[in-house]
């Protein structure tokens, strides 16, 4: 049993929760991009928060069942639809044997999530099946067939207003930098962004004649480059990195980071360590209390 893609759309990938074990061998986290989404779609399904699904961007793929499946698009809402039936973002529905499945542009955000019951059955790569590659077309996923009543929840996603505020914690090279000039603008994202990282443009910030060696970076450091512009990785993001960083994306913010897109912008603003703990916790305990109360009932459904 199988999902054909006939045409993989603009960059669709199979993502989890990617590979945090392996970032000391340089291998980056991967997964997706958008964390949040991708648990709230699998557990209207009835899987746990890192089954395997389909992240896309900006345009999606189109896709034959060559079974019955369980299926939802959760995260950016996408237009969808078969010759069948009229679907709905973030609503669940069975795809037929058979059934093509067409998912056109992003009406808003940067990316959606494609799960199915029971997740892709793909072959484990260092303990996770997210690809280091887009899926191209004539692929065969592997999956098991289900069937679902339609339902839905009042979550939004990460996307959001054409201005987006980051909050952010002191980078380890903070001090290099005049923090007014950091925090007292807007920045545009680059066309040139990707998975690994948002490219930022606005007034250069002014950076001290001081070198630094190469050392460990995250997603969501946020990098100042000789030019002055900032770079904020993403989860496709190198291990290392000689670029100062002027901040830190808390763990809170960082699946807006998914959701960005060209030509939006951003600007950051400052909150404390104890700040930034207390909303992770609670975006943590939000997150858990709807994946149980969804997975509870998607069987009785």
């Amino acid at each position: 049993m199988s999902l054909l893609v006939i045409d993989p759309g603009l960059y669709t990938l199979v993502v989890d929760e990617g590979r945090p074990a392996t970032r000391s061998l340089g291998v980056p986290l991967g997964g997706a991009a958008d964390q949040m989404s991708l648990a709230l779609g699998n557990a209207l399904v009835g899987n746990p928060p890192g089954a395997a699904a389909l992240e896309i961007t900006l345009s999606g793929p189109t896709l034959r069942a060559e079974c019955d499946l369980a299926c939802v698009l959760y995260g950016a809402p996408f237009e969808l639809g078969t010759d069948r039936q009229r679907l709905e973002a973030g609503k669940t529905f069975t795809l037929a044997a058979g059934e093509e499945l067409r998912i056109g542009a992003a009406v808003e955000g940067m990316r959606t999530y494609f799960c199915i019951r029971g997740g892709f059955d793909l072959p484990l790569v260092l303990d996770s099946r997210s690809g280091f590659e887009p899926l191209p077309p004539g692929a065969r996923l592997p999956c098991s067939p289900a069937m679902i009543r339609a339902r839905s929840i009042p979550v939004a996603p990460a996307c959001g207003p054409q201005l987006r505020v980051l909050r952010v914690l002191p980078g380890t090279q903070a001090d290099w930098f005049g923090q007014e000039d950091f925090y007292d603008q807007q920045y545009r994202i680059s066309s040139a962004s990707n998975r690994m990282g948002l490219r930022l443009q606005g007034e250069p910030l002014s950076l001290a004649d001081r070198e630094l060696s190469s050392e460990p970076v995250c997603p969501g450091s946020v990098q100042v480059t000789r030019d002055g512009q900032c770079i904020v990785l993403g989860v496709d993001g190198q291990t290392i990195g000689g670029y100062p960083k002027i901040a830190q994306v808390i763990s809170e913010d960082l699946d807006i980071l998914g959701q960005l897109r060209p030509d939006q912008y951003i600007r950051f603003t400052s909150v404390s360590l104890d700040k930034a703990e207390e909303l992770y916790r609670s975006k943590c305990r939000e997150l858990q209390e709807w994946v149980v109360r969804l997975r509870e009932t998607v069987d009785w459904l």
